[in-house]
């Protein structure tokens, strides 16, 4: 079921993924200049912008460390909305956080150096495609475009190297080692081996349990109730109808990942079991990239990023660490709580070659709870 309301074969993720070639943006130079109207010169500032499926964060920043300007807007992946949409998304976001900066009026690009790390961002093709897109919208002068993951990872590790996996509505693990070599993942789903790829795959896979519960083929469950509770409707049959027509976008499925993740975190077996999927997926992920970056048997650093990894409940993570223990048992955890934008924000600080006082000023910024490092 698309947007239009037209009955299609779902891809075989889920994800709806647009093919890039009706997705291009055309080169038509900057869709907007922004004049600066404060005493730092342009060249000095930093845009760092992180870009989901379900939002988009910007801060702007000097190359000291101090966050001027900061903004969330919609999502901005690419291939769940095309590239023309997920740019205009990113627009918009940073027309936010240059007002809320102090910037605005015509001409030049404001900012200097610009760190985009975007969600989609899984081959080759799509970081050439995606920084075409962003240099023709004319945002920033020098432009750096990378996977999500790696805002993650940047953001959490002290070492200067460790595994960061991001489990949101989808699923992605980068790896940098400790003599700079680097392990990624294409993340495209079942098309590239995926069995499970994050919420969006557990949101899809609760609503098909509660359906499966009712009509017999399934053992009872909780999320018989909580599926349709969460919509607010009757039951799960009205979800699908819901679904199948357009009335709830498919997209939304994703937030019964959640929904699936507390009715596991309160003993139903049948949730447990599909989170458990996820878990082994993540788990095979952080293990991979650990093994093929030669560390397995060293004190890794290991970030945990992305919606599932911050909700309220604590059993999907716990369940990871365990499982990654198995295979790498000196590996520290770090839970990721800070918005991974500020990783973008730390990549752009290494870019302009800033001071490690500039990376302490900036992370003093962050709430002294949003990170929590266990052993």
């Amino acid at each position: 079921v698309d947007e239009l309301r037209c009955v299609s074969a779902p891809a075989s993720d889920h994800c709806h993924f647009r093919p890039h070639e009706v997705n291009v943006t055309s080169p038509r130079g900057p869709v907007r200049g922004w004049k600066v109207i404060m005493r730092r010169p342009p060249e000095e500032l930093i845009l760092a912008v992180d870009g989901g499926a379900s939002k988009t964060d910007v801060w702007l920043l000097g190359a000291d460390g101090v966050v001027l300007g900061s903004a969330r807007g919609p999502g901005s992946n690419h291939q769940l909305s095309g590239l023309d949409a997920a740019m205009d998304s990113v627009g918009s976001t940073i027309d936010t956080a240059l007002g809320d900066a102090g910037l605005g009026g015509q001409g030049s690009p404001a900012v200097g150096t610009g760190v985009y790390c975007l969600a989609g961002v899984d081959l080759p093709v799509d970081e050439e495609r995606l920084t075409d897109a962003v240099v023709s919208r004319g945002w920033t002068t020098d432009s750096t475009v990378l996977n999500d993951s790696l805002a993650v990872l940047r953001a959490g590790v002290r070492s200067g190297w460790g595994v960061g996996v991001v489990c949101g509505s989808g699923l992605n693990c980068v790896g940098l080692g400790p003599d700079g070599s680097v392990v990624r993942f294409p993340s495209l789903g079942e098309l590239s081996g995926d069995l499970a790829a994050g919420g969006s795959w557990l949101g899809v896979r609760t609503l098909g349990l509660a359906l499966r519960s009712r009509d017999g083929r399934g053992g009872p469950t909780a999320l018989v109730d909580a599926v349709p509770a969460h919509f607010g409707l009757l039951d799960p049959e009205a979800v699908l109808t819901a679904v199948y027509t357009g009335e709830i976008g498919y997209g939304r499925l994703f937030e019964l990942a959640r929904v699936c993740v507390q009715a596991a975190e309160e003993g139903d077996a049948i949730a447990s079991d599909a989170v458990g999927i996820l878990v082994e997926e993540v788990v095979a992920m952080v293990t991979a990239t650990s093994m093929r970056l030669g560390v397995a048997d060293d004190e890794v650093e290991v970030v945990l990023g992305g919606g599932l990894f911050d909700s309220d409940y604590s059993v999907f993570g716990e369940r990871v660490e365990a499982g990654v223990r198995e295979a790498t048992p000196r590996a520290r955890f770090r839970r990721l709580e800070a918005p991974p934008v500020l990783g973008a924000a730390l990549l752009g600080l290494d870019i302009v070659a800033s001071d490690e006082q500039a990376e302490a000023r900036l992370r003093a910024g962050v709430p002294p709870t949003s990170e929590t490092d266990r052993a």
